[in-house]
């Protein structure tokens, strides 16, 4: 098993592809890919106020709510109310999306995957969970709230910390508080 641990405070913050928000990459593929060309993407972004999420053609995402009273995404002209903490939602990423707060600021867990050249499943675990990366899929876990042990290889994750694992076998995450474990099917180079 290959588990690369990835520390929250070493993401820096960067503005999002429309300027309205920030947001902090945890993992993407392939290497060397910028907004424009990944295969898939992983970051938590920072929601300050209302307004258009950014389009990205041919993408699918999966939205998750981790801090804040939540929001209404209207995409496509249906409204959709994600105020539930550690609830996916998923849509695709080129629809005409506009967020409204209900509240507040809040912050939430991003999954993107280009359509065509990867797939994820976006799951939360809240107790013991099995590990498993067959060839060709890559397994991220984020801890959302608390903390989560690898029993065989010992490394702690933080709040916001993640882990990308290959070849998993027989490795055992025990998550104190909630976790997103997201799995990644393609075939791109992950950094």
């Amino acid at each position: 098993m290959t588990v690369r641990v990835l520390r929250a405070d070493e993401r820096p913050a960067v503005p999002w592809k429309n300027g309205g928000g920030l947001t902090r990459e945890v993992a993407s593929a392939p290497s060397q890919a910028g907004i424009s060309d990944f295969a898939w993407r992983v970051s938590l972004a920072d929601v300050a106020e209302a307004g258009p999420f950014s389009r990205f053609e041919d993408v699918d995402r999966v939205i998750t709510l981790v801090d804040g009273p939540g929001m209404v995404l209207t995409v496509d002209g249906t409204s959709h109310t994600v105020a539930e903490r550690y609830v996916p939602f998923a849509f695709p990423g080129d629809a005409t999306t506009d967020c409204r707060l209900l509240g507040g600021p809040l912050v939430d867990f991003n999954v993107m995957v280009r359509r065509g050249r990867a797939t994820a499943k976006v799951e939360i675990v809240r107790d013991r969970v099995a590990l498993s990366a067959p060839a060709d899929t890559t397994v991220l876990v984020v801890v959302l709230e608390g903390s989560a042990v690898f029993e065989a290889s010992g490394p702690v994750l933080d709040r916001f910390d993640g882990a990308l694992i290959t070849d998993a076998r027989d490795e055992t995450l025990d998550v104190t508080g909630v976790a997103a474990l997201v799995t990644l099917v393609g075939s791109a180079e992950v950094r």
